[in-house]
């Protein structure tokens, strides 16, 4: 699969002059966006509510601009407007970011480019690619997790689990047969 000439140029700046590339890709945005549903429907009820809110502290009236005076206290619901706005357009924030990134396997390293304004470049050697996992779907796409990292964020008492690699890439399978030439 070609990469389009601006992300293909970033990736052979990134590759060192003794490594070839193996395999390139970018990731299926539509797959990300659909992974940022579970947060947004969490946004439906925190954005409604926030709007209530601001309408219950105006009395459920438009302010009349005309007599000089305004209520700025339906101005303090905005902040969890605006969160709960970005909460909502989570599933978009997910599809720009798998937009700009690129998935590739070079012969000694893996290498994940991830960002919208700016990347972040992550690369996994032999050593960090001992225990990949492939979850595959029937139509051969799927994910190759190289690691998972736990961060200090709790829900229903637990820590988040965020999985780490390639996800959403068609030939899953055939990516991980060009992911054990790294290993060689």
């Amino acid at each position: 699969m070609s990469l389009p000439h601006d992300k293909e140029k970033i990736l052979n700046a990134e590759l060192n002059s003794n490594e070839a590339l193996i395999w390139s890709c970018e990731p299926d945005p539509i797959r990300h966006a659909i992974k940022g549903l579970p947060t947004m429907l969490f946004g439906i009820p925190f954005t409604g509510f926030s709007i209530f809110w601001i309408a219950g502290a105006s009395g459920f009236e438009m302010p009349d601009f005309s007599e000089g005076g305004f209520a700025w206290f339906p101005l303090f619901g905005l902040p969890f407007f605006f969160v709960g706005l970005s909460i909502l357009l989570t599933p978009l924030w997910k599809y720009l970011k798998a937009k700009k990134s690129i998935y590739a396997i070079a012969n000694d390293r893996a290498i994940i480019f991830e960002g919208y304004f700016s990347f972040s470049v992550r690369s996994f050697k032999e050593s960090q690619l001992e225990d990949v996992e492939r979850i595959m779907k029937a139509d051969g796409s799927g994910d190759l997790i190289f690691s998972r990292e736990v961060s200090n964020v709790r829900v229903n008492n637990r820590n988040q689990v965020k999985a780490i690699g390639f996800m959403g890439i068609p030939e899953v399978k055939n990516v991980e047969n060009l992911l054990s030439r790294v290993k060689e």
